[in-house]
């Protein structure tokens, strides 16, 4: 028994080391995660500006047509100026020809303003581009060394599977089994030290017959309070 106490503490250790190394590996991925929003973030960014470009390109043409529309209506509207009989007929198409032209330098402004704003856009849309390849260059190399690391715990990972599958093979699978619950149930601990009387895995006190019933080490004892499984340990003289 005292032998299967001993598998037991070694597997909790190999155990809490591997939970420690997954959290690492779980941290790690974080951080690439983190560096791919980043990246996805800028991408997002630099996409919605292109699209603010696309639409003023759009709209721009748009303005440009209805401009060449009216420019055409002026240049009909003069010549046919020159056919008109009557003073009536000639106000009113001197009227159309007025309002003709301010429409078109109204558009011509409307067009001018989308020109200076796809300049500064297309300026910003540089800057964040160049930006944005600088960062994918850096992110690889960030990203490629947190994933060597990934890799490096996973080895340490493999090779503790390996000793706890060995320190499996020498326990029932009763055993294993009612370790493993109290794991799940006890927060990743399910053995902890008995000494001086108490349990340090709940820091409460032993029952004196309990706690003399370790000492020869014949059976496996939980404690009472918090149910995992004993092992006695001697305080060391200083």
């Amino acid at each position: 028994m005292k032998k299967r106490l001993e598998f037991l503490e070694q597997m909790q250790e190999i155990d809490v080391k591997i939970d420690a190394l997954k959290s690492s590996q779980k941290s790690l991925s974080g951080e690439i995660c983190g560096i791919e929003q980043g990246l996805g973030t800028v991408r997002e960014e630099l996409a919605a500006l292109q699209a603010q470009v696309e639409k003023l390109e759009q709209d721009k043409i748009e303005q440009e047509g209805s401009l060449a529309v009216e420019q055409e209506n002026i240049r009909r509207s003069e010549t046919n100026m020159k056919e008109i009989k009557t003073n009536k007929e000639f106000q009113a198409v001197g009227r159309e020809i007025t309002a003709a032209r301010k429409l078109t330098t109204e558009l011509e402004e409307v067009i001018l303003q989308k020109l200076g704003q796809i300049e500064v856009l297309g300026a910003e849309i540089a800057v964040k581009d160049s930006n944005l390849k600088e960062m994918e260059q850096n992110s690889g190399q960030r990203r490629d060394e947190k994933q060597a690391e990934i890799d490096a715990i996973q080895k340490n990972i493999d090779s503790d599977s390996e000793r706890r599958d060995a320190i499996i093979s020498e326990l029932p699978a009763g055993l294993v089994k009612r370790y493993v619950s109290l794991r799940e149930q006890r927060r990743g601990q399910a053995v902890a030290i008995a000494r001086d009387g108490y349990c340090l895995g709940c820091n409460m006190h032993l029952p004196p017959q309990l706690y003399n019933n370790l000492f020869r080490a014949d059976e496996l004892i939980n404690c009472p309070h918090c149910q995992r499984i004993l092992v006695l340990k001697h305080q060391l003289a200083s």
